[in-house]
């Protein structure tokens, strides 16, 4: 079974996601933890504030399709 998992990440300045959570579920369990684990070892291009690297807010669709 398939679905698409809409996740809202909170990214550090350093590119690393500080918090995962689901926005929009697939309406089944596994898949949306599955997604949550997946894009938490995600590293990510930081957004740049006056030059600098800062912190911002992002959401990100994970789509699964089963094999066929």
């Amino acid at each position: 079974r398939g679905g698409t998992v809409m996740l809202r990440v909170e990214v550090g300045p350093d590119g690393v996601p500080t918090a995962v959570t689901v926005a929009e579920s697939s309406r089944s369990r596994a898949l949306d933890r599955a997604a949550i684990e997946a894009v938490r070892g995600w590293r990510f291009e930081p957004a740049l504030l006056d030059g600098q690297p800062a912190g911002g807010t992002v959401r990100v669709p994970i789509e699964f399709t089963p094999a066929r």
